[in-house]
């Protein structure tokens, strides 16, 4: 298809050593290279402006379904099946990988469909360090029309593999902003956002559970009983350190009104206190998904689900509600 490529020859070891380096978050932060697998994540990379560096294939078939005029800009390695197999991070692998120059959001081109869906809905991750959570969390983000994902310095790597796998392709239709400290966090808002927290701590629960415990307001948590095994040392700590109470309210009941930003703790370590600090600070809600007594609580992928298509359905309703008042 008037593309030059090289062939690998017999023992030539780029391959293995691109991609082992490519899997390391220290080699992607210090050198701002990505690795990419598979045609549907590297034909979406490329369309949204993705700058391909080197691309691996085993058959010329796989760069037929790429478009010419992007992949003209990278070195171009034919190579055998067996040794992308060998690297490869899929239970099935395509043929395909490429290296990317680390994407900034800033220089992105997402979908018009994207785009025409765009909500002002945004999502903070606070402490996701499952990658396969994480990657599902940003495919919800996406699928919900989330303008854009913030990302605290306390989560996974969003270009780890296993990521941008659980992702299907939402690194290249959503912003991402990741590595964030609390202080960054608010510059990265729009004005006037009310900021919501997705917890699963029943405001209906029993006397004694109603204060914030240690790790309350993560998306997974159980609701914390009283009583000695509370470790009132640390409540005395975090009360110290004036943490605030948040009002709290079934997440179906309303609360979405634009702009407005839901933060998502991850299963192990919950909400920071600087989540609830900033929640507090735009008059922002507790949202408490109930579940069953007795039953284990959602992790925080499910939460973030549920939590963001009710915020979808509660901004669309009101934007609704507003058309029809202004007819006259």
């Amino acid at each position: 298809p008037g593309l030059w490529y090289e062939k690998a020859a017999p023992g030539d070891r780029r391959l293995g050593k691109v991609v082992t380096i490519a899997k390391s978050k220290k080699f992607r932060d210090n050198h701002g290279k990505v690795l990419l697998e598979g045609h549907r994540l590297i034909k979406d990379a490329l369309e949204a402006g993705a700058v391909p560096q080197t691309l691996f294939f085993s058959t010329v078939g796989h760069l037929k379904l790429l478009p010419e005029a992007e992949i003209k800009r990278a070195s171009l390695v034919k190579v055998k099946f067996e040794d992308i197999k060998t690297w490869s991070d899929l239970v099935t692998p395509q043929g395909l990988l490429g290296i990317f120059s680390k994407p900034d959001p800033a220089k992105m081109t997402y979908p018009a469909a994207q785009l025409a869906s765009s909500l002002p809905l945004l999502l903070i991750c606070d402490n996701i360090r499952d990658p396969g959570n994480l990657g599902t969390i940003l495919r919800s983000a996406a699928g919900a029309g989330c303008e854009k994902v913030l990302l605290t310095k306390g989560c996974v790597d969003p270009w780890e593999p296993k990521v941008l796998r659980a992702g299907m392709g939402a690194h290249f239709r959503v912003p991402i902003i990741s590595s964030l400290d609390w202080e960054s966090v608010p510059t990265n808002l729009p004005a006037g956002i009310q900021v919501c927290v997705a917890d699963n701590h029943d405001p209906d629960a029993a006397a004694g559970t109603t204060s914030v415990p240690r790790g309350a307001g993560r998306a997974g948590s159980a609701p914390v009983k009283s009583g000695p095994s509370a470790a009132p040392e640390h409540e005395d700590e975090e009360g110290a350190a004036g943490i605030p109470e948040l009002a709290a309210q079934r997440y179906y009941e309303d609360w979405a009104r634009a702009p407005v930003a839901v933060v998502i703790g991850g299963e192990t370590h919950g909400l920071s206190p600087a989540a609830l600090r900033l929640a507090a600070s735009t008059g922002g809600k507790r949202l408490v998904i109930p579940v069953v007594p007795g039953v284990d609580s959602l992790n925080s992928a499910i939460a973030a689900g549920i939590v963001l298509f009710e915020g979808k359905r509660q901004l669309l309703w009101r934007h609704k509600q507003d058309d029809r008042q202004k007819l006259p």
